[in-house]
């Protein structure tokens, strides 16, 4: 079946132009994906910019998307112009990477740092679809719909990159909320359809663990949900507080009612870049430390990755190699997922004004890479929320086999100043025109629904 000649004009400060037409020799131009693509918004400088970014052209015009979609579409016709063109690369580290990640193989920490350095965007959208299409052969995208509920904002950890934490229960803004509140939140979400709600906050010193066993079991015996909750940094404040080592943490908080826990906090598993975002969370050891022993006491949890800010891409490697490490010694992460800096109204990007949001290109090159490298841990996420519904669908074509949750309510990301919003209809569409068919999937990934087409209006 032949393709409509499509042209698309994907605009940066010097413009590119990606051809593609029904021939195959024409489908695909990954020399087109330069450096010119990578528009940045400086954070230092609110009100100004160099030039539009990637995610903002691809935001302002859902037509072009839509047919640089189609382009993607056609793996099938990319995949021997991608083999064609690694066989006629001369030797050397990157050919080798490109030929051991066609082969599904295992890649090393520096072939997967020479892949997100050197490699061509579209070559590594077609590797790593191959790899997805390993663990999901069909042609469907998942998504969620949860709640996050962020029960307190009082933390004593003060993460310069956070802009949702408030210090002390009277400074102004700080909360915590009752179990009332709660409660009809999780009334609400189930009315709209919810599976599920993510609940997280701060390092509240006030708040021991009877707190917790309380709330979650008064969850339990009044709704039927899934209760994700608590990062590393809380469940390592809940133990401190309440003089118990972690296991007893761990053990009493899922006999309460805890189903599965969230893998935040990871952000950079590098002690120099944490050491400078989060003095108090500096050392990376602990949070794969607390990963480990909740899985070895059953509890499932997804690994994550917040990244755009001081790291390098080596420092990026390293976390992704972390975590696959950890995932073959407990095989108790189900989700990989990852999302930008967001630097509005943070510290850190008061400290550094020359942080710049991460491109499109740049986002789409961790998600291939991170899908090539993870081959022990089945889902990875495109984040929507940091990056926006039309970047969010483009990474399907770059290893993403999930959109992640339409998210009720969130208020730790937009804090910092990001507010993309979806409903399912909306989500639904995205995913269909993405060329994939939606599912409608729970905390674990099991699929509640399928909407093979569009409702009828």
């Amino acid at each position: 079946m032949s393709l409509e000649t499509t042209r698309v004009r994907l605009e940066s400060e010097r413009g590119a132009y990606v051809n593609c037409a029904s021939r195959p020799e024409h489908a695909f131009h990954p020399d087109a994906f330069k450096e010119s693509l990578r528009g940045r918004t400086r954070l230092g400088a609110p009100g100004w910019q160099e030039a539009p970014t990637l995610p903002e052209l691809l935001e302002r015009d859902a037509t072009r998307l839509a047919a640089a979609s189609q382009v993607l579409r056609t793996e099938r016709v990319q995949e021997h112009l991608v083999k064609a063109k690694i066989e006629a690369l001369p030797g050397g580290l990157l050919k080798e990477a490109y030929e051991k990640a066609w082969k599904l193989e295992r890649l090393t920490e520096a072939e997967g740092l020479e892949l997100l350095v050197n490699g061509e965007l579209m070559i590594l959208g077609t590797l790593a679809t191959r790899m997805k299409e390993r663990f999901h052969p069909h042609r469907k995208v998942s998504f969620l719909l949860d709640r996050n509920i962020n029960y307190t904002n009082i933390c004593r950890i003060g993460c310069d990159f956070c802009a949702f934490y408030r210090r002390e229960k009277d400074t102004e803004g700080a909360y915590t909320l009752s179990s009332e509140v709660i409660h009809q939140k999780i009334e609400e979400t189930i009315a709209l359809g919810g599976t599920g709600v993510l609940m997280q906050g701060g390092v509240n010193p006030h708040l021991k663990i009877e707190y917790y066993e309380d709330l979650f079991r008064g969850i339990k015996q009044r709704f039927d949900i899934h209760l994700h909750a608590l990062s590393v940094i809380e469940i390592e404040g809940i133990a401190r507080v309440s003089r118990l080592t972690l296991a007893e943490t761990l053990e009493r908080l899922k006999a309460a009612g805890l189903d599965s826990i969230p893998g935040a906090g990871a952000e950079i598993l590098v002690d120099e870049i944490r050491l400078d975002q989060s003095p108090v969370k500096r050392h990376a050891h602990r949070w794969i430390d607390v990963m480990k022993e909740a899985h070895k006491a059953g509890l499932p949890t997804t690994a994550t990755m917040m990244f755009g800010a001081l790291e390098e891409p080596r420092h990026v490697l390293e976390h992704i190699k972390r975590i696959r490490d950890a995932q073959d010694e407990t095989n108790g992460f189900y989700a990989f997922i990852m999302w930008t800096f967001q630097g509005e109204n943070t510290e850190l990007a008061k400290k550094h004004p020359d942080i710049v949001l991460t491109s499109a290109v740049e986002y789409l090159k961790v998600v291939a890479v991170s899908r090539l490298m993870m081959d022990n841990i089945p889902n990875i996420q495109g984040s929507w929320v940091t990056m926006g519904p039309k970047v969010g669908q483009t990474s399907l074509h770059f290893g993403a086999n999930d959109m992640g949750s339409i998210m009720i309510e969130e208020n730790v990301v937009s804090a910092a100043g990001t507010a993309f919003q979806l409903d399912r209809e909306s989500m639904k569409e995205l995913i269909r025109r993405s060329g994939f068919t939606p599912l409608q999937r729970d905390t674990y990934y099991n699929i509640l629904a399928e909407f093979p087409e569009a409702t009828p209006a």
